[in-house]
């Protein structure tokens, strides 16, 4: 008679038994229909979430210069992307998974041209139409001598060393001379020299070159001189002729190289 090891056997059906109940491993980026408790269910598993890849590009990316713009332009577009130029806001923004003209995309990718000022520009755009005292405009001559064209630099240094030597004396009037220059009239206040008289002359008009965007070119404004005498008192400042063309100018320059380097047409708006 045979002897038969019940302990063993049941320990091998259980384990047999253990292996089919528990579940299989399911592969990501599938759908996979399971058996429950309480059913059937289907699970799904093609999300980025599981499968550390994003179905799709998306978000928008912000640029400062034409450059960058198209160094991003290049890798990411197509012959559907599309491409708007904003005057008002100074933008430039491309739809790089724009629609199709049979079907639609997702428009959700997107690269945006957003010029940044340089702080030349706006250190003169703030004091423009401002008129301050001779000490406070000649420091901001001598702190701007690199934008000066006309006159040069060194002869700009000398009017502003003019107005601080003149900082203590009574102006009794201001002249344009044939010249173009504006002469002012002054007498000496301080004990030593009180009631000398001099004569003050500076350019009334004079160039700046400025670049309005950080990586655009330069463009030289014509700087007018402003003054009013009160109390003695010579303020003085300067007012830039049209500065807004200027910008104009510099946004069409930018929009102008970003098409010659890309073959998608750049439209006039803003995209939807």
């Amino acid at each position: 008679m045979t002897s038969i090891d019940v302990t063993d056997n049941v320990r091998t059906l259980v384990t047999v038994a253990q292996q089919a109940a528990a579940p299989a491993a399911l592969e990501p980026g599938k759908y996979h229909v399971v058996r429950t408790g309480d059913g059937i269910r289907t699970v799904d598993l093609t999300g980025p979430e599981h499968t550390g890849v994003p179905s799709r590009k998306a978000g928008t990316t912000t640029v400062r210069d034409a450059i960058s713009f198209t160094t991003y332009f290049t890798k990411h577009a197509d012959e559907h992307t599309e491409v708007y130029s904003d005057t008002d806001r100074l933008t430039v923004t491309a739809v790089l998974d724009a629609h199709t003209a049979t079907s639609a995309r997702w428009s959700g990718h997107r690269l945006t041209l957003s010029l940044r000022q340089t702080e030349a520009w706006k250190q003169w755009i703030q004091h423009d139409g401002k008129l301050v005292g001779q000490e406070q405009f000649a420091e901001f001559l001598e702190d701007h001598l690199l934008e000066l064209r006309s006159p040069d630099a060194a002869t700009m240094l000398e009017i502003a060393q003019s107005f601080q030597a003149t900082s203590k004396v009574d102006f009794t009037s201001g002249t344009r001379l044939a010249t173009g220059q504006r002469q002012f009239s002054y007498t000496e206040n301080t004990t030593a020299r009180a009631g000398q008289k001099g004569q003050l002359v500076i350019p009334e008009v004079f160039t700046v070159g400025l670049v309005p965007f950080e990586g655009s070119g330069g463009y030289e404004l014509t700087a007018r001189l402003r003054y009013r005498i009160q109390d003695s008192q010579l303020r003085i400042g300067y007012k830039l002729e049209r500065p807004a063309d200027t910008v104009a100018a510099a946004f069409a320059d930018v929009v102008t190289a970003i098409g010659e380097q890309i073959d998608q047409p750049i439209m006039n708006g803003t995209p939807a």
